[in-house]
């Protein structure tokens, strides 16, 4: 698999998450640790908060990958080939690839598929596969799983979070983890735009089903208005999670794009499924936090997933 690759590129899903930057960075710090050559490569314009990392000025935007050639192809925290950036497909069909992931949509293929749904996170697979591997670790590495594991289970706070999840976490530690630098990074410094988001967001707070579910809304001209991104509406979908009672969460957003489309973030407790929710529509994700993408503006998004909710709900039509 990695014995006899030389040159490895290394992807993670559109507009990386926490999970998947983290993992990426640490992924190829590690090979190259090993005497390999490799690179991680996303969107230098949409790494969000987590783009602080030490390893993200080795990134290879997606415009330059064109001229470039490897002999291996990796991809992590992206449950199918259709949520990697366009530029990085063609490497999935023609490149031996392999796989990390944890959701439970993920699909299997290329040469290996390293996956684990009950894993907290994909960083912490990587994690487990290069303590087997004995790859070398630094605190740049350590930093990056910690911002993977730390972001996927909410500061350790999801039911995602096992013994195993605690036990890679402590291992970080041993390196020089900066934990609080990187707590007052990522949840308690916000520039402007993200603030006037959150703003927007909230006035859009729409409940019901006695406050089981939560809704909250950011349309085209909102992004465009602010000059934001969904990086800076990262963690907009805590906001109806917040409302006490609330069992399913619904995040419903437009990026500036020429797409007729709405994207939804979807989070749930108790007895619910968010990928019941978002397979329905094409999507996927774990139990507790899913997305999906509808064709279509935001009023048929909406009436669309109301009615997927309510039929989860066993509620009669029309109450919402």
């Amino acid at each position: 698999m990695f014995a006899k690759a030389e040159r490895i590129l290394i992807s993670g899903h559109l507009s990386p998450d926490g999970d998947s930057l983290g993992s990426m960075i640490a992924l190829a710090r590690m090979l190259v640790g090993t005497g390999r050559q490799a690179w991680a490569t996303a969107d230098i314009k949409a790494l969000g908060k987590p783009g602080f990392l030490d390893g993200t000025a080795e990134i290879i935007p997606l415009r330059k990958l064109k001229r470039r050639k490897f002999d291996l192809f990796v991809y992590v925290d992206a449950a199918k080939p259709d949520r990697l950036p366009p530029e990085v497909r063609p490497f999935a069909e023609k490149l031996p690839t392999v796989i990390f992931d944890h959701h439970a949509t993920s699909e299997e293929s290329g040469e290996a598929s390293i996956i684990d749904a009950s894993a907290s996170s994909t960083g912490e697979i990587v994690w487990r596969f290069a303590k087997w591997m004995r790859w070398p670790f630094d605190r740049t590495i350590a930093e990056a799983l910690w911002v993977a594991i730390a972001t996927d289970t909410g500061r350790f706070a999801y039911d995602n979070t096992k013994p195993g999840t605690l036990r890679a976490a402590t291992d970080l530690l041993k390196y020089g983890v900066r934990t609080a630098e990187i707590n007052d990074t990522l949840y308690c410094a916000f520039p402007m735009k993200a603030m006037e988001l959150k703003r927007r967001a909230w006035r859009s707070l729409h409940v019901w089903k006695n406050r089981k579910v939560a809704e909250v809304s950011l349309t085209r001209d909102d992004f465009r208005e602010v000059r934001g991104t969904k990086a800076d509406a990262e963690d907009v979908i805590e906001i109806p999670r917040q409302v006490a009672r609330n069992e399913i969460a619904l995040f419903f957003y437009q990026i500036p794009d020429r797409t007729h489309e709405t994207r939804v973030s979807i989070r749930t407790r108790g007895p619910w499924d968010a990928t019941a929710l978002a397979t329905l529509f094409g999507g996927g994700g774990h139990r507790r936090a899913a997305g999906c993408t509808i064709k279509g503006g935001m009023a048929v998004a909406k009436r669309q997933m109301r009615k997927a909710v309510r039929d989860m709900l066993g509620m009669p039509k029309g109450q919402a």
